[in-house]
This record gives C-alpha cells, structure tokens and sequence, in this order.
C-alpha cells in the first residue's frame, strides 16, 4: 500500500486531451491493474476505448481517480464507503447546479418582465 504522504507529491498533470493507462498510472501513483479493477466498482469512471480495447482517459478521469484514490488511501474508506461518498458529492454539486441555473432563469424573467413593462 502507498504512504498516506505521497498524494501531496503526485505530478502536476499535463495539458493533453488523452492519456493512457500507463500515464495514469504514473500520474495517480496507482498500478494499472488498479485503474482497471476501479473501473468495474465505480461507474464514474469509464476511459474512452478505441483500438484493440484500449483505454484513453481524459483530465476529469485523472482527477476521479486521484479523488479515489486518496479516499481510499489516505482517508480509509472501503470500496463500498467511498460510492457512497461520490455519490453524495455528486449529489450535491447537482443539487448547487440546479440552484445556480433556477436563480439565473429568475433573474433572466424578471428582466424579461421588466421591459415588458
């Protein structure tokens, strides 16, 4: 297992669209067969597969997994535990979205409103 230190000191991650398994691996410190295994327990995570079954995963999917991977390293969350707690925060930042696009839309009317007027 990987020092709890260590997710301080992962790489930056570099500007490109694209990356593969073994760059991933590099830049969340995590073994391939680890990414593999974390893409059948948690559904957030699904690299884009072209040729041959390849996997190409882009930013978000590095940011996911260093996400997971300090759940469940550093903070000591089960698989089961760390769902959860993705679906949770996803829950929410839904739930800040929803909120964010309700007030623009009031706002958006209430100008509609006001050069009707």
């Amino acid at each position: 297992m990987l020092e709890p230190s260590n997710n301080n000191e992962l790489p930056v991650i570099p500007a490109k669209r694209y990356f593969t398994i073994g760059e991933v691996s590099d830049l969340c410190a995590v073994k391939p067969h680890v990414l593999r295994y974390w893409e059948q327990e948690f559904s957030e995570l699904s690299p884009v597969k072209r040729r041959g079954n390849r996997r190409y995963y882009q930013r978000h999917d590095v940011l996911l997994i260093r996400q997971i991977r300090s759940l469940l390293y550093e903070q000591g969350y089960t698989i089961g535990g760390a769902k959860v707690h993705l679906v949770s925060d996803h829950a929410k930042e839904d739930t800040m979205r929803s909120k964010q696009l309700i007030h623009q839309m009031i706002v958006e009317l209430e100008d509609i409103l006001e050069l009707l007027r």
